[in-house]
């Protein structure tokens, strides 16, 4: 199986070398020296990694025969994709890949159906399912513990717990002026 682990950025220095936005919690595992990685588009790879290093919190990349600023420049926004066995699974517990992910039902715990996911979005503070509802709608759910309470890759399904107002309209607006006008009512 083919995943994106990271994409392209800008040049960095004359030497050839790029930074990269990592798509992967395990840079170190897919994005090592000497590894070969696929690119999309095809027509500009495979690259093979020469040398990495993290400067000024960016992971910073040379490929085999990319050795100045041009040829750096000439990489900008490919993704980078490695080979992983499907079987493969993460390190911790509680992490997911993406591809497990995907197409999962997505179900109250009551076994309410809420949709399926469709696509895992990476933000800085927290990742999001994008869940297609059954009438085409898409819903936005935060892939955060005290939401997304169970993942059963078994039984393809995410139970989740949401908080009022996060699937529905039913969310209760609580006012401070509502407060005021009761406590005026009392006077």
């Amino acid at each position: 199986m083919q995943l994106v682990v990271a994409r392209v950025g800008r040049a960095h220095g004359i030497k050839g070398e790029v930074t990269v936005e990592v798509r992967t919690d395990e840079p170190e595992l897919r994005l090592p020296p000497g590894a070969v990685l696929a690119t999309d588009p095809a027509s500009a790879g495979p690259l093979t990694i020469e040398t990495g290093r993290v400067h000024s919190g960016r992971l910073l990349l040379r490929f085999e025969g990319v050795h100045d600023r041009t040829g750096a420049e000439a990489l900008r926004n490919i993704l980078l994709i490695a080979d992983v066995d499907p079987e493969e699974m993460p390190e911790g517990e509680d992490e997911y890949y993406d591809h497990q992910l995907m197409d999962l039902d997505v179900v109250l715990a009551d076994g309410t159906e809420v949709g399926r996911i469709t696509e895992i979005s990476h933000l800085p503070s927290q990742d999001l399912f994008v869940v297609e509802r059954p009438d085409g709608s898409e819903v936005y759910i935060p892939f955060v513990e005290e939401i997304v309470v169970e993942i059963d890759l078994e039984n393809q399904r995410a139970v989740i717990d949401p908080p009022p107002g996060l699937i529905d309209d039913r969310a209760e607006i609580a006012s401070a002026r509502d407060d005021e006008d009761s406590a005026g009512a009392d006077a």
